[in-house]
């Protein structure tokens, strides 16, 4: 929209770059351009302003297919005012001098008329197709039909009017129907997934066997293996045994014939000693058979009293003196009698 200053005689208008205006005075045009800035007086001049840039219009209508089913069809033209002096004299861009608004609706009647334009190739082309193969392909040629009709449209071309671009975003049955429609796709997913799942629960059923089975044998060969050691440790066990017995034995059979053999030894040595001693004492004895028998009494005492231990002092008792003086006095009780 420009934008209007007001001064008590003139006003100053001062337009967007996307914007076209008109000023016309008597039916004469004074000014015109795109991005314009001029002043003028009101009570004259007639204004009219016209955009160039794209706008967008959208469609929203029903159309019905051969078999008699309603289709929606959702769409977005975009348009641009080519001819800006053209529309502006087929259509009412004029605006107010003091406040720079649209009198009428310019851009209402733009999309009324382009709406109108766009339905009757879409209504046409759906008409000869079926809802299904509305819904699966029609958006393609709906959107061609619409592009080409539009493009070499008179009234558009009669106006300053041109289409850059035809959309259509969706044909759609109603809510009911598409449903019905979508039912036997959705089954057929559903049981894809069910299969799928099945097949997955499957593999898995066999994985969990495998490893069941796997374990099993592990198991088992852990188990052989176990009894093959503790056969070995037995085995090894009595080896030692037998082993050690038999060390055992020949240890005991050693020390025994060394015993015996200490004992031989012994016993010889024994006998060579005794033997040795004997031969001394019957050498000592017959030594002793020529001599006086007062003689061998004097040696044994000599021999005594040799062995005998220190005497410090002695203590001479009526008890002993009594057999002694006993003895002495039948001894001289001898001598006198054998003196007479």
């Amino acid at each position: 929209m420009a934008d209007i200053t007001r001064r008590p005689f003139v006003h100053h208008l001062r337009s967007d770059p996307t914007s076209f205006v008109l000023q016309l005075r008597d039916g004469a045009v004074m000014r015109s351009g795109a991005g314009v800035s001029f002043w003028f007086r009101p009570s004259t001049a007639a204004l009219a302003e016209v955009p160039m840039d794209d706008r967008e219009q959208a469609l929203m209508f029903q159309a019905r297919t051969s078999d008699f089913q309603v289709v929606s069809v959702q769409a977005t033209v975009t348009y641009r005012v080519s001819e800006p002096v053209v529309a502006a004299t087929r259509i009412d861009f004029g605006i107010n001098p003091r406040s720079g608004e649209w009198n009428a609706r310019p851009l209402e009647r733009l999309g009324g008329l382009l709406t109108e334009l766009a339905q009757q190739p879409a209504l046409e082309y759906l008409a000869g197709i079926t809802m299904a193969e509305a819904l699966a392909h029609g958006i393609g040629p709906v959107r061609q039909q619409v592009a080409d009709q539009l493009a070499n449209d008179q009234r558009l071309i009669e106006r300053g009017l041109s289409v850059t671009d035809v959309r259509v975003v969706a044909i759609r049955a109603e809510a009911d129907l598409e449903r019905a429609l979508q039912t036997p796709t959705r089954e057929a997913v559903q049981q894809e997934a069910d299969r799928a799942t099945f097949e997955r629960r499957a593999v898995a059923v066999e994985n969990e066997r495998a490893i069941a089975e796997n374990e099993l044998t592990n198991q088992i060969e852990l188990a052989r293996r176990e009894e093959e050691l503790v056969a070995q440790r037995g085995q090894n066990e009595r080896k030692r045994a037998s082993e050690q017995a038999e060390a055992d034995r020949i240890a005991t059979v050693a020390k025994a014939q060394r015993q015996g053999l200490i004992a031989d030894a012994d016993a010889a040595r024994t006998r060579l000693l005794g033997e040795a001693d004997a031969t001394a004492e019957s050498a000592k004895f017959a030594a002793y058979g020529d001599v006086d028998q007062d003689k061998l009494i004097a040696l044994a005492l000599r021999e005594l009293a040799a062995n005998l231990p220190p005497i410090t002092h002695l203590s001479i008792t009526p008890e002993l003196l009594a057999p002694l003086l006993t003895r002495l006095g039948d001894g001289q009780g001898t001598t006198a009698t054998a003196s007479e």
